[in-house]
């Protein structure tokens, strides 16, 4: 199972964000979040900046749409550049409509879901999407802690994309550490969001250490016999 770190740039120094992604090099993507102080409390970036970070970015970027109106603000992201588009189907009129707008103009298409909110209404549309992301905070704030009651919710979405054997990346966000990604591997996450994990320290250090930990995590829940998980 492919392994994907996705640092996001909320923890990073904003004052120099080319230099301080430069440091993530060795990451999968670059996980940019979109606050508009209406579909959650905060506001961060837009547009422009994510055009400029298209720009000078070694990594492509993920770009989480916390917004208001995915439906009309989201092609944008993907028309700039961003190769993963991410909307929250809590904002979105019609989910499915977007999702497919946005793999036309080239970028894979992402939903969300609040740590509330049932997954169950997207189940038998997997096919529409690349990516499913299980919120493990409420979003709208870094540095919050890892919710472990989102897991079965996880799980019933991992178990769906292997019954229909759909190409669909599993995302976690919030509170991702090496003591967390393991949960969350477990529950059959192969993509994962870290910000203060990442950056707090020496990024590349932080990646490696991430990568290991899911490693070693699947090692451990291998099966005795037969190929190890990996």
């Amino acid at each position: 199972m492919t392994t994907r770190i996705n640092p996001s740039i909320l923890a990073a120094d904003f004052a120099n964000l080319e230099h301080e992604l430069s440091r993530i090099a060795t990451a999968d993507l670059v996980h940019v979040d979109i606050m508009d102080n209406h579909f959650v409390p905060n506001l961060t970036f837009g547009l422009p900046m994510v055009e400029r970070l298209v720009q000078v970015s070694p990594v492509p970027l993920d770009v989480h749409l916390m917004i208001d109106d995915p439906d009309r603000w989201a092609p944008g992201y993907a028309e700039a550049g961003a190769a993963s588009v991410t909307f929250h189907v809590e904002a979105a009129a019609d989910p499915v409509r977007l999702a497919r707008r946005l793999r036309e103009i080239g970028a894979r298409a992402g939903i969300a879901l609040k740590p509330g909110t049932d997954a169950a209404p997207y189940l038998d549309l997997l096919d529409e999407f690349d990516q499913v992301l299980v919120m493990t905070v409420e979003p709208g704030f870094g540095g919050q802690s890892f919710m472990p009651e989102t897991m079965p919710k996880l799980r019933r979405v991992a178990d769906a994309v292997a019954a229909r054997g759909v190409d669909v990346w599993l995302q976690v966000d919030g509170g991702i550490t090496v003591d967390t990604i393991g949960i969350a591997a477990d529950a059959g996450a192969d993509t994962f969001v870290a910000g203060s994990a990442v950056f707090r320290g020496e990024p590349a250090e932080q990646i490696a250490a991430l990568r290991e930990a899911v490693a070693a995590h699947r090692h451990d829940d291998a099966p005795r016999t037969g190929r190890l998980l990996g």
